[in-house]
């Protein structure tokens, strides 16, 4: 695969993203490990269509000016994980969903573990936002860019308090 990449600064790190000729590969977090999405190389391109534009996508994001993502994407994994992934996509801006509702809209309830090994591994991430997906109880469970970027990304949405914000009631 002929991979390019690019940095970008945000709110949570430096982000590192990364396309291939049919769309965006991954978006990485600062400090990723490179087994979490085995990448082949890649080379410097800030000037790569798809790049420039998932840059343009996130700064909105980040900006709250962008509520969801339109972007050609070419996450790489398993078919289930690719359906994991994509399921992740049907999660509204400012709503959460556990795991066990994702493996219930995948058609298979007991299939909560697969789908939150699936969620660690996914590679595009705010893009396919697995930071909405949370414990059954609520609560904050792991996430590749740290529980403190997941609570930035929510508090972003309006979903948790954000820094000098009141959390929605109702």
């Amino acid at each position: 695969m002929n991979l390019t990449r690019t940095t970008m600064a945000s709110p949570v790190g430096e982000l590192t993203l990364v396309a291939g000729r049919a769309g965006l590969v991954a978006v990485l977090w600062p400090g990723d490990d490179p087994r979490r999405v085995p990448l082949g190389p890649s080379r410097p391109d800030p000037d790569s269509p798809t790049l420039v534009e998932t840059r343009r996508q996130l700064d909105e994001y980040f900006g709250g000016r962008r509520r969801r993502f339109d972007l050609p994407l070419d996450p790489q994994g398993t078919a289930f994980q690719k359906r994991v992934w994509a399921e992740l996509l049907n999660i509204p801006h400012g709503e959460t969903r556990s795991y066990g509702d994702l493996a219930r809209a995948l058609g298979d309830p007991r299939a909560a573990r697969a789908v939150g090994a699936a969620n660690g591994r996914n590679p595009i991430s705010i893009i396919a936002p697995c930071h909405r997906v949370v414990g059954a109880s609520g609560r904050l469970t792991g996430f590749a860019g740290g529980l403190e970027a997941k609570a930035f990304l929510l508090g972003l949405e309006g979903v948790l308090p954000a820094p000098g914000r009141k959390a929605r009631c109702g």
